[in-house]
């Protein structure tokens, strides 16, 4: 799996830490031990544990990532954190061997495979899952255009092929974890959280995302260019996430 642009996750990190379901954060945090080991895949920046430090101030990371770009401003950024270069398409088990009493993971589960899950599910072997911002399939821009439900389905398409992990679960990506670890003996729970971005706040936010969603439905057959740039004066734009939280239940 190859790692996103530096400048685009930077870019989300606001809008990331403002979407988090803050009830789901809380419980996470209330079912750690004291000063947990946690493991953050995908970690990117080492924007999770940035992000939930307050909520988890003793924790112990170990952050995952296969682009050693983004690693080296985790490293950066979280000087205290163990920060590992590993390929979580192939090498899922062998990172879920480490110690640990969590695994945590955001924007990750949508852009993997259905088999690739159950993988992971297994290796998981009862430890708490927080996983956050996993993309749900839904959009709402505004004011709204007739085009808007047509280039939305392109880019859920797109959002289904091979990010490196095979053919990607895209929107149904959380509901499959969740099915995934019920499976394996969890009790899991589901929470909304959305980007609710405005003009005002989110201005590059909102045009690199009208951008990615135009490129994308292009590459699925759907000519977006009128709707792109008619994007260009969105007021306020929605686009739905989801937040799960598993516990070992058996």
């Amino acid at each position: 799996m190859s790692g996103f642009a530096i400048d685009w996750l930077n870019l989300r990190e606001p809008a990331d830490a403002r979407a988090r379901n803050a009830a789901m954060l809380a419980a996470f945090a209330a079912a750690l031990p004291a000063a947990p080991k946690i493991i953050d895949l995908g970690s990117g920046t080492g924007s999770t544990a940035h992000t939930i430090s307050a909520a988890v101030p003793n924790a112990r990371w170990t952050l995952i990532d296969h682009d050693p770009a983004l690693l080296t401003e985790a490293r950066r950024r979280l000087p205290d954190a163990t920060v590992r270069e590993a390929d979580l398409a192939t090498d899922i088990e062998t990172v879920l061997a480490e110690d640990a009493d969590a695994i945590t993971a955001s924007a990750l589960f949508d852009l993997v495979a259905e088999d690739w899950i159950a993988r992971f599910a297994q290796a998981a072997k009862g430890r708490i899952v927080y996983a956050a911002l996993s993309y749900d399939g839904l959009e709402a821009w505004h004011p709204p255009r007739e085009d808007d439900a047509a280039v939305a389905r392109a880019f859920n398409t797109h959002q289904r092929g091979d990010k490196g992990f095979g053919p990607a679960c895209g929107p149904l990506g959380a509901s499959k974890l969740a099915q995934a670890l019920e499976a394996e003996g969890y009790t899991v729970a589901l929470a909304p959280s959305p980007w609710r971005l405005t003009r005002q706040t989110d201005t590059a936010l909102m045009d690199a995302l009208a951008t990615g969603v135009a490129s994308a439905a292009g590459e699925a057959g759907v000519n977006a260019t009128a709707w792109f740039t008619a994007r260009q004066s969105a007021t306020t734009c929605e686009i739905g996430h989801l937040d799960l939280l598993a516990v070992r239940s058996r």
